[in-house]
Parts: structure tokens; sequence; C-alpha cells
């Protein structure tokens, strides 16, 4: 059953990484929306500035799709048939390309090529003149140009066309240029500052910070900056979009951005390159002023004030497995035991053998992948040594 034929009433999708659901979910219920939290993402209906409202302001989705058509087909003609009373127009127009993702899973239109090619056909009936782009998938880059994305699922028979509201993935806040090594994902990082129940009421330190997105993270949170302010989202071009209305939230948001972070905020890592990069990153975010960056390892950690330490250390995976992974484990539960301040600690983990080398009582927060690799976020609350 079409649903694009309402633009007041949009069935939407905040897709997220598996494991991100309930965190998401949280985030959209302080924005007013009740969604309903499904496998990789939440739902729920509301018009299009709750739309706008989500690309704006959702710091651990991946995208935000709208639901255009929803229908049975076992046979072309029955997709032809359906897909030529979609109201493409409400979504793209002449001077917009059109590119298509689909998936076929368990059903009789196996083949995601000729799904697409049969949609094409139809958007071209629809809107004459309207470009078809090679490329379907603008969002691994930053820059998606004029294209419209939809996302098509074929499942058991059970066709599924939604409308991708917001182009480049929502992870590119348009400040993350300069890389380190295993670079962590932006929506990931807030992810793991979210789980930690970390709200920019204490310091905050990540001593193995490498180009610095949590700390970059935690100062776009603790000054109330929206992760989505500086860049652009595919649901601006559509015809229903009110340029007044976006305005106005952008309006909002700035009116109750802090002008600086109440909290100290600490990025650290032993690499100097890295180091050059968290600066770089954090100038481009506009919150350079809030981090104090240093080249240092861990074991140089000192910490005299109440604050979270959130990192995403080596897992012994990608970047250069080596005999010191343990000591290094061992020696971040040393530290974080050393200091006065008795912080909270999380960190991602991707292997529950290094965590036993902390010697922490570690509680899991959420499971999910970073860089394909499986990881979890644990937490835990070191208790102070004796110094007597």
């Amino acid at each position: 059953m079409s649903t694009s034929n309402q633009p007041n009433r949009l069935s939407a999708f905040a897709v997220t990484a598996p494991g991100l659901e309930l965190i998401c979910a949280a985030e959209l219920r302080a924005l007013g929306i009740e969604g309903a939290v499904e496998d990789g993402g939440v739902s729920w209906t509301g018009d299009l500035e709750s739309i706008a409202r989500a690309n704006l302001w959702l710091r651990t989705a991946s995208r935000v799709l709208v639901r255009v058509a929803e229908f049975t087909a076992k046979a072309f003609f029955e997709l032809e048939l359906h897909a030529k009373r979609i109201h493409w127009e409400q979504f793209a127009g002449k001077e917009t390309a059109v590119g298509f993702r689909v998936t076929c899973r368990k059903s009789k239109l196996y083949h995601s090529d000729a799904v697409a090619e049969r949609l094409a056909q139809s958007v071209k009936r629809r809107i004459p003149g309207i470009e078809m782009s090679g490329d379907a998938e603008p969002d691994e880059s930053p820059a998606s140009g004029d294209m419209q994305l939809f996302v098509v699922r074929v499942f058991r028979d059970v066709c599924t066309i939604s409308a991708d509201s917001s182009g480049a993935l929502l992870h590119f806040r348009g400040y993350r240029q300069a890389l380190a090594k295993a670079p962590l994902r932006e929506t990931l990082a807030a992810a793991m500052l979210l789980a930690a129940d970390w709200r920019g009421e204490t310091g905050l330190a990540d001593p193995m910070c490498g180009s610095g997105t949590i700390p970059i993270e935690a100062a776009l949170m603790a000054r109330r900056i929206a992760p989505g302010r500086s860049r652009s989202f595919a649901f601006q071009r559509w015809p229903s979009a009110k340029p007044a209305t976006w305005s106005r939230l952008l309006e909002e948001a700035r009116a109750g951005e802090r002008p600086r972070s109440a909290v100290p905020i600490f990025g650290a890592d032993r690499d100097a390159g890295a180091i050059v990069a968290a600066r770089a990153n954090a100038e481009r975010a506009g919150v350079s002023e809030d981090i104090t960056f240093v080249q240092q390892p861990i074991s140089a950690l000192r910490l005299d004030a109440p604050t979270f330490v959130i990192t995403n250390p080596p897992y012994g995976v990608r970047v250069g497995e080596t005999p010191d992974l343990k000591n290094l484990y061992a020696q971040i539960g040393n530290v974080l035991r050393r200091q006065t301040a008795s912080p909270a600690f999380g960190m991602l983990s991707a292997d529950p053998n290094l965590e036993r080398h902390t010697r922490l009582t570690l509680e899991e927060r959420f499971r999910t992948k970073n860089g394909g690799i499986p990881v979890r976020f644990v937490t835990a609350k070191p208790a102070v040594e004796s110094t007597t």
C-alpha cells in the first residue's frame, strides 16, 4: 500500500547499525517522536518536519528513510503495475538524478538489476526527462550530489520501496577529513557516549583518541550542537519541502547552543600524527577550544576531577596485532585504578580475553560492528587504589 500520497502522514524509519536501535529510539523520544524499535532501526509515523528534525539531530542513526510503497509482486507485470501508481514526483524532479539500491531474498523476483530497471522505467514515464544515476551508493561519499536514492527490499515476494531522506550517510558531519588508523564512525562514537550515560555534565577523557572522534562528538553534545547543522539533506530537494521550516529548525538549534563546553574534554594519543589529525578535525567541527589534545601514552593519564574515560583501544584485529596488547589492557585497568577521581569507564572491545586483563568488572551496554568487526561496548566504575 502506498503512503506517498499522504504527505502529512509519512511512514519513517531511522536506520541504525545493529545494536544501536534502543539508543536511537531514546534520541527520537527526546525530539518528541515516539518510535517503534525494529531490527536495524526505529520506525514512526509523522510529517516532513519530523523527518527534517530527525536528520538534523540524530547522532546514532545512519540514515532516515520514508516508505513510498509496499506491495506483493511475484512477477514483473505485478511489479510494473504497482510501480506506475507510485507518486515518484513527490521525491524527485527533472533536475534530480534517481538511483535504486535493490536487495531480493526468498522471492520469485530474485534479479535485483532487473527490478531496478523496471522501477527506473516507471519513474521515467512519470517524470519525463529525468536522469537515472548509475551510482546507487551516494552515501559512501560526503558529497552525494543531487541524486535521490530509493532503497528497495524484496523479501518473501513483498516489495518495500523507501525514499532516502538523508543523502550522504548521517555519520558524515562534515568535520572529519583527517583520519588516523582504524577510524571510528561518528555515529558509533556518539552511541558510546550515550550508552555510558554521559550527558556533558562531567569531564570526558579519551586516552587513545586517534583522530579525535570521541572527544569531538562529546564536545558537540556538551555544547548542544546539532550534528546535521552544517550539511544538506536529500529531503531538502523534495517538492514538498518547505525551506522556511528548515530555516526555523536551524535557527532553533543554533539558539539552543552553548558558547563553550561547561566541562573539560581531553584527548590523548601516543601517535603524533593522530593528534595533528584530531586537532584539525576539532577545528573544522568548531569545537577546538573545548578540547585539550595531548600526545602521550595512556600511562601518563592523570585525572583530578570526576571524569568519564571512554575509549576505543586497539583490538589486535586491524591495527597490528602484537603480544603487547595484553599488557596494554592490563595497563588500562591499572591506570584507571590509580586515578584519585575514580572515573567511570567505557570501551569498545572485540575480545573478551583482552577485556579480562583490565581486571575490571565490566557491564555490556550494546553489541554492534565496527568496520565489519563484531564488538561490544562495556562500562565499569573502577575502585580507587588505596594509597596507604
